[in-house]
């Protein structure tokens, strides 16, 4: 494999040699973390900013000049790209989110010669962000231009991970509760309100979604390869139909909608071609989708907003609430074995490390008969490694679980009927005070969010400081957000539904039956981190007054793992905190009681009888 150095000094040459407007050379080259889908999990093959840069955080971009490499990431990663960026001393980490750190516009402005033209693959970068990036740039008197052929993929050569494509199976109506057809003509009816007569869908998860089909291109997201438009009543699917089981035709063909399969590559041709068929059309595409396929588009007029899959996705309908439900039930019986099981190894000084302890929590879950795979890799981390958000154990960095540090776990599992996620951190020895101040705090911001009330469609970052307020009250915060949409057997990362300390213009609001995490925590750089997370169902609130004719809302909490206890300072927390918890753990127990019965669980269930007793000041 060629060296980090190596990489960029041929990236450098190819840049100095592309022939883009009837000019060689580009001064700039932007490479994303994106696939043509703007997947957040992407394949192998589609890695390319890591492999040019060795970051392999879900969110960074590269920017390499002739002179210079820089990421841009934000505070989940600053610590884990200081460790990865190869070679670290040809590269500048650009802190997101940093008062004094630049945009990567921005950044370009200060820095490039005058009439500068910078590169990039235009089916790798959304909308949104190319045309902030163009605007910004043009007003200084450079240019954005798309280079056709991917400069990265030429260095890559044949070493380039292969095209492996899966075969692609229905989704059974018991789970995903609503027909296709059914979905497809509520977004005719919403394309008619709208006054459009096209839609373009490119979000893995929205296709998945809408078709009632899943897949598995792609490591722990259920989804597969393929675009959708509808346009004059009809269903267009972009996906190589070989990849179709018998089940999936079949259920395509049951559906009273018109469908017709076309070749994946053919989307921008097909795009323009139906876009471009009269006058009077007008083409509903989400600024999420790559700059490549809006240009497509053109010179139709655009609709340009968060698509109506991606709304009816994010409220779960019933058999969807029941499926979630159960599966964090399941969920909740893995995990309850596998921190019981730990504990115990822990205690006897028995090596169990990073990677064992991963693998062990992974055996647990396959026992149920729905599971199909993780959600996301397992993060197993100790000590110093907790600090670390999305620390991913390695052979290298593998460590053993002990008594003397903080245990972080963020584990989740895709099964049939639902998605789940939870973290827990727990101590198998005796933790320091400050560590136990910590936890504490980051318990109340959980306990704050979960208990609060607010009106229907109210946007994520509003609650956000509910969850802060205990760690800012002493002069500590986390650098992610806290809690993120979950999809139903999709994506555990569901966009945009988001709790957070920055807006995201696409957040439709919060509404009763969309699933969002709980996520606080707090991490002391090199030293140990906390993190403590709940998926939360959104429900409609009793409030005393009932005002404006306004509908409000609170959080009913579906996952069902004790909280470690003897990591709280009790005498932090109030009544109401301590009467939480009680009714917290007592729900845990009754609920979890009946998994665990026979004598090969006798030992995960007095472990839950522990850790669920009922606490007092």
């Amino acid at each position: 494999m060629a060296s980090g150095e190596a990489k960029l000094a041929c990236l450098r040459e190819l840049m100095k040699n592309v022939i883009v407007e009837q000019k060689q050379g580009i001064q700039a080259y932007i490479i994303t973390g994106d696939d043509a889908h703007q997947s957040e999990y992407i394949r192998e093959r589609d890695k390319r900013r890591d492999y040019i840069s060795g970051f392999t955080g879900s969110l960074g971009t590269a920017l390499v000049t002739y002179d210079k490499a820089l990421l841009w990431t934000d505070g989940r990663y600053f610590l884990q790209a200081s460790k990865e960026l190869d070679p670290p001393n040809a590269w500048v980490l650009m802190k997101e989110g940093i008062p004094d750190t630049p945009t990567l516009e921005d950044w370009l402005i200060q820095n490039l010669p005058a009439n500068s033209i910078v590169g990039a693959d235009s089916n790798l970068i959304n909308n949104n962000t190319w045309c902030r990036i163009q605007k910004k740039l043009n007003s200084a008197g450079h240019k954005l231009l798309p280079i056709e052929k991917n400069l990265i993929d030429e260095i890559w050569g044949e070493k380039r991970p292969k095209d492996i494509l899966n075969k692609v199976n229905p989704h059974p109506l018991i789970y995903s509760g609503k027909t296709a057809g059914d979905k497809v003509n509520y977004c005719f009816q919403t394309m008619d309100e709208n006054k459009v007569n096209i839609l373009v869908l490119t979000a893995l998860d929205e296709i998945a979604y809408l078709l009632n089909w899943r897949g598995s291109d792609i490591p722990y997201n259920p989804v597969f390869f393929a675009y959708v438009i509808l346009a004059f009543k009809k269903v267009h699917i972009f996906i190589n139909e070989e990849r179709l089981t018998s089940e999936a035709k079949k259920q395509l063909n049951e559906e009273k909608v018109e469908f017709s399969i076309h070749p994946y590559k053919s989307v921008r041709r097909v795009i323009n071609e139906i876009s471009s068929s009269h006058k009077q059309n007008k083409v509903w595409i989400s600024g999420s989708s790559s700059h490549a396929l809006h240009i497509a588009c053109n010179p139709t007029p655009t609709h340009v907003a968060i698509t109506p899959v991606c709304l009816m996705k994010l409220v779960k309908n019933d058999a969807e609430i029941q499926g979630m439900k159960s599966a964090h039930i399941r969920d909740a019986v893995a995990l309850v074995k596998y921190f019981s099981w730990l504990e115990n190894q822990v205690k006897n000084n028995i090596c169990v490390t990073e990677i064992s302890g991963a693998t062990q929590l992974e055996s647990y879950r396959k026992e149920h008969d729905k599971y199909v795979g993780l959600s996301f890799p397992t993060i197993s981390s100790v000590g110093k490694h907790g600090s670390i958000i999305h620390y991913k154990p390695s052979e290298s960095t593998d460590i053993e679980i002990n008594s003397q540090e903080l245990y972080l776990c963020d584990s989740g599992a895709q099964f049939l009927d639902g998605t789940t996620d939870v973290t827990r951190t727990l101590h198998f020895g005796v933790p320091s005070e400050f560590e136990k101040e910590c936890f504490t705090r980051v318990f109340k911001g959980q306990y704050n969010l979960a208990t609060s009330k607010f009106p229907s469609k109210i946007k994520g970052n509003y609650l956000d400081a509910f969850a802060r307020k205990n760690l800012w009250d002493v002069g500590l915060d986390y650098l992610h957000g806290t809690g993120h949409g979950v999809g139903s057997y999709l994506n555990v990362h569901e966009y945009p539904a988001m709790i957070s300390w920055r807006p995201y213009p696409d957040d439709p609001g919060l509404q009763s039956g969309m699933f969002l995490s709980n996520e606080p925590g707090y991490y002391e750089d090199e030293k140990f981190g906390i993190r403590l997370e709940n998926i939360e169902m959104v429900v409609k609130a009793e409030t005393k007054y009932t005002r404006l004719n306004r509908e409000y809302l609170t959080f009913e909490t579906v996952t069902l793992v004790p909280i470690q206890t003897t990591l709280l300072n009790i005498s932090m927390l109030t009544e109401e905190e301590i009467q939480y918890i009680n009714k917290y753990h007592s729900k845990c127990c009754a609920t979890l009681e009946p998994f665990l019965q026979g004598p090969e669980n006798n030992e995960a269930l007095m472990w839950l009888k522990k850790q669920t007793l009922p606490i007092q000041k």
